[in-house]
């Protein structure tokens, strides 16, 4: 199993438009991106793509145009969803798993595709290319978003999506005995968002649970670049 970082920022990303903050001259003069926040999985020769961002044209050609096989979506904002247009005239859309909340929210924006939908419950785990994949309940207020779970027989990886800190114990009793840990961390350790972790709750939760590693992701333009464990786009981790 492979999994790629597409993209590492919030929802208007970094470089911010507009913005001349330190972490937005870095990245207008090094090329430097934290586009919105979105996973690729690959097993078994297939790309399963984990919520469809607005800069999901830039992302898939970035690396390489792959064929999308399937998608999940986290929850139902924007950042998180709205570039599944993108697949319009370019492949097959894939089909798209998703809570029932998430799905009956996002499929309404796009009557002009026909795409297959399928629902998943939380903490139903179902197979996909090889993986084991389980949705769990997160507290994104008021969205209702999950977190996934990703196993093969070999590894385990957990990514919260957008939450705060109060992320319910059923769902945290899944996160042990992982591989790596990708964390919402929005912002830096001063500033508190009710909505999402910051970047001393990410790595107190990760403390927490114990991962074998950890990344930070769906990081704003106030997160500095060089703070540990924070995800770069394009990082790639790869499990046996």
């Amino acid at each position: 199993m492979k999994i790629t970082l597409l993209g590492t920022g919030d929802a208007v990303g970094t470089p911010r438009i507009g913005c001349d903050c330190p972490q937005c001259t870095h990245a207008k003069s090094t090329g430097a991106t934290r586009l919105r926040t979105s996973l690729l999985i690959e097993n078994e020769g297939k790309h399963l793509l984990i919520d469809s961002s607005p800069d999901l044209r830039q992302q898939i050609l970035r690396i390489g145009s792959p064929h999308i096989d399937a998608v999940i979506w986290t929850h139902g904002h924007y950042d998180h969803f709205i570039g599944f247009g993108e697949f319009y005239r370019v492949q097959n859309i894939p089909p798209v798993f998703a809570a029932a909340p998430v799905l009956n929210y996002c499929v309404d924006y796009f009557r002009f595709l026909n795409f297959d939908k399928i629902v998943i419950e939380p903490y139903m785990p179902f197979n996909i290319f090889g993986i084991k994949v389980t949705l769990f309940v997160v507290r994104h207020p008021p969205a209702f978003t999950c977190g996934i779970l990703f196993e093969t027989k070999e590894s385990r990886v957990g990514f919260t999506s957008d939450t705060n800190i109060d992320i319910p114990q059923e769902s945290l009793d899944l996160l042990g005995d992982l591989d790596l840990l990708l964390l919402d961390a929005i912002v830096p350790s001063s500033i508190r968002i009710a909505k999402h972790m910051n970047y001393l709750d990410a790595c107190s939760l990760a403390a927490q649970l114990a991962p074998a590693d950890f990344r930070c992701v769906h990081m704003s333009h106030m997160m500095p670049w060089d703070l540990p464990h924070t995800g770069k786009d394009g990082d790639t981790f790869e499990f046996p």
